[in-house]
């Protein structure tokens, strides 16, 4: 793909446009190579399937690409398990595509929350929003409502599907279709090499149901309180955590670690 077909120049809020554009009329557009990046999507999926069978399952973050992906296990028809961790402080515009997503596919997605009793502990030694104090409070709070939660959804699994894309960021920028995940499990990105346009020319032609932020310039949507709009000229996760240091934008669930570093909640 030519760096004309990618979506950097799409990473951002493209010019000319109103606050009132959605998403779609944002960033969806027809790409060189898109139907053959759709093929092999649809082919890596029906042999993850075939090779994993019950034991695969896709992990949701209910973004625009996860959302692809679950209308693709759909139209291929692959009793693919689906799961999403609801972390207690998710935007209602997120949580509202689980039953969207019951009503359209049929699809029951599994949800999975951190420890109750953890979470009050925290909340209640470092405070309702510590993660603007430190990185490492950040990363504690992400441990507690992630990466904890996480590590149930995944027990027993012998593979994974996430949403990952090599466009997001730098950080993902050699994110290949398929890796092991540290933990005896194979991770599958079978978007690694769509652009953004893809995802939304996808979302466009198949009337996939997505959260209604990507229309307010959220293109990546974690926590309330550490996602924001981004602005003409900032980089695809700019929203994400915004008061950090470029490099530390991740929260660990993309991260191979240990299963007593996943317990614990500690970070790489």
């Amino acid at each position: 793909m030519s760096s004309s077909d990618s979506t950097s120049s799409v990473s951002f809020l493209p010019s000319g446009k109103t606050p009132q554009s959605s998403a779609i009329s944002l960033y969806a557009r027809a790409t060189a190579g898109f139907e053959e990046r759709l093929e092999e999507t649809r082919r890596l999926l029906r042999e993850a399937h075939a090779e994993f069978g019950d034991a695969l399952l896709q992990s949701s973050s209910l973004g625009a690409e996860d959302m692809v992906i679950t209308a693709l296990l759909a139209e291929l028809q692959l009793p693919v398990a689906v799961a999403t961790l609801d972390t207690g402080r998710l935007h209602a515009e997120t949580l509202a595509l689980i039953p969207q997503i019951r009503a359209q596919y049929g699809i029951e997605v599994q949800v999975f929350t951190p420890v109750a009793d953890a979470v009050v502990h925290f909340v209640k030694t470092r405070g309702e929003n510590a993660m603007y104090e430190s990185l490492a409070l950040r990363k504690e709070c992400c441990g507690i409502r992630k990466l904890e939660p996480l590590s149930r959804m995944l027990a027993g699994r012998g593979a994974w599907i996430t949403g990952l894309r090599r466009e997001q960021s730098a950080n993902r920028a050699e994110v290949p279709f398929s890796e092991p995940d540290g933990q005896g499990r194979t991770k599958l990105n079978p978007l690694a090499a769509w652009s953004w346009a893809d995802v939304w020319h996808f979302i466009q032609t198949r009337a996939v149901p997505y959260n209604a932020l990507h229309d307010q310039f959220m293109p990546s949507i974690g926590c309330a309180p550490c996602t924001r709009a981004i602005a003409v000229g900032e980089d695809f996760r700019a929203g994400r955590w915004w008061w950090e240091d470029e490099n530390a934008k991740e929260c660990g669930l993309h991260k191979s670690k240990s299963n007593e570093e996943l317990k614990s909640g500690a970070h790489a």
